[in-house]
């Protein structure tokens, strides 16, 4: 059914009214009428309660709730529907520009006036002061405490969640040697040496940890806010035989103590941060480091990300992927680092890797989705189909990048212990 009375014509209009631009994509009414487009994806309306949820939410949020809870859902190419999404889900229209007897009259006769329907049990609150200790827990907590067995669906049998290295094109090279590229590359940045001690901040599941100490002969100490994490960690390291080499502990990194060492690693943990505390998190790993030690910091970082709207109260990133996490430029960054007293020696722009990463995890989900759900929830597997491939696409768009950024904490004298060329580690 097509015709231009139909549920699914009315409930196209109704969304145009709402959101102040075109449908971009062809749509599917729960009594299987159709409008739109007729070439593309689809986007499908299950019930009224749909439409409620973007009533409410007319922006991201509403329709990341309508997604997550099943009410509405996507058919054909995943990427290709977001990206005709995108001028939706960036935006949160201005009340003065709707037509509010035009709403009401179709919100009436499509049937769908109530209350807000609550979020789906997979959104995040978090409590107490941002970034104190007790609420980075909570949401650290919220992300990484899904079920290692979940994760390793996802990210596949190198566990590394972070971006990867694609350094080869050629078949047969797959995520699991793209991330021990990427490790292997930290290693070699930081100029890791037998007997030296590495300090691995924000360990995740002990990979890069367990290599350093394999390959390099070095002492580890790497930590986490994870408790299944961590669990997962222990359990490597004593199967790879690596436990007098490396320690894996639930930590909060204001809480170190244990320097100093010869290099610290942070990957994909200054995320999580935060902008105001991020000059402390600098010095106390300055502090931590020894006289012409290194420090490889590898961070997502904004780009030309919109501003958020002011009508906008959460964004679905911050209600169900990562609570109180901030992405900066790369030049706060590099500021920061070295107001803390680095020198920061070198900049490694990774973007176009993490779009390849990111739908090297979306193909892991989809291939194995019944047992995603199982292991987890629907609304939980759906949270993160959508959360990569959406972030998929703002890498390979340029929205936001990721880099490595390699700093030296220099003798008094100014000797960094730094070579002349980058050639020993990235040759």
């Amino acid at each position: 059914m097509t015709a231009t009375n139909s549920t699914a014509a009315k409930i196209s209009g109704l969304l145009e009214s709402i959101l102040q631009v075109p449908l971009p994509v062809r749509l599917r009414a729960w009594d299987g009428s159709t409008a739109g487009p007729n070439d593309g994806p689809m986007l499908v309306i299950r019930n009224k309660r749909a439409l409620r949820r973007i009533m409410w939410q007319p922006n991201e949020l509403g329709l990341a709730r309508a997604y997550v809870s099943g009410d509405l859902d996507l058919e054909g190419d995943l990427y290709d529907a977001l990206t005709r999404l995108a001028s939706l889900i960036w935006r949160s229209p201005d009340i003065k520009d709707i037509s509010l007897r035009e709403v009401a009259v179709d919100t009436i006769r499509l049937g769908i006036l109530g209350t807000q329907p609550k979020p789906p049990p997979e959104e995040m609150v978090v409590t107490g002061s941002r970034h104190s200790k007790r609420r980075d827990r909570q949401a650290i907590s919220h992300h990484y405490d899904v079920g290692n067995d979940f994760y390793r669906i996802v990210l596949g049998q190198s566990m590394v969640y972070s971006c990867a290295y694609w350094s080869s094109d050629e078949p047969g090279y797959g995520l699991a040697d793209a991330q021990r590229d990427k490790i292997d590359l930290i290693c070699r940045k930081l100029d890791l040496k037998p007997g030296q001690r590495l300090l691995d901040v924000g360990c995740g599941w002990g990979s890069l940890a367990i290599h350093a100490a394999r390959e390099y002969g070095v002492q580890v100490l790497g930590i986490t806010l994870s408790t299944e994490q961590a669990e997962y960690a222990h359990k490597q390291v004593a199967e790879a035989g690596l436990s007098d080499q490396v320690e894996i502990r639930v930590q909060d990194y204001r809480d170190l103590d244990d320097g100093p060492f010869d290099a610290i690693s942070s990957v994909g943990m200054a995320e999580h941060v935060g902008v105001a505390p991020y000059k402390e998190y600098a010095s106390i790993l300055y502090g931590q480091l020894k006289p012409g030690g290194r420090l490889l910091n590898h961070q997502i970082g904004r780009l030309h990300s919109p501003a958020k709207q002011p009508h906008q109260q959460r964004s679905f990133i911050d209600a169900y992927v990562f609570p109180d996490g901030e992405l900066v430029p790369i030049g706060t960054t590099v500021s920061l680092l070295e107001e803390a007293g680095f020198e920061v020696r070198d900049v490694h722009a990774l973007r176009e890797h993490y779009g390849r990463t990111l739908r090297a995890w979306v193909a892991n989900l989809e291939a194995d989705w019944t047992n995603a759900v199982r292991l987890t929830s629907p609304g939980r597997a759906r949270v993160w189909r959508l959360y990569m491939a959406a972030s998929a696409l703002a890498f390979e768009q340029a929205r936001i990048g990721v880099n490595q950024v390699l700093a030296v904490k220099d003798h008094r004298d100014g000797t960094s212990n730094m070579p002349a060329t980058r050639t020993p580690y990235l040759a």
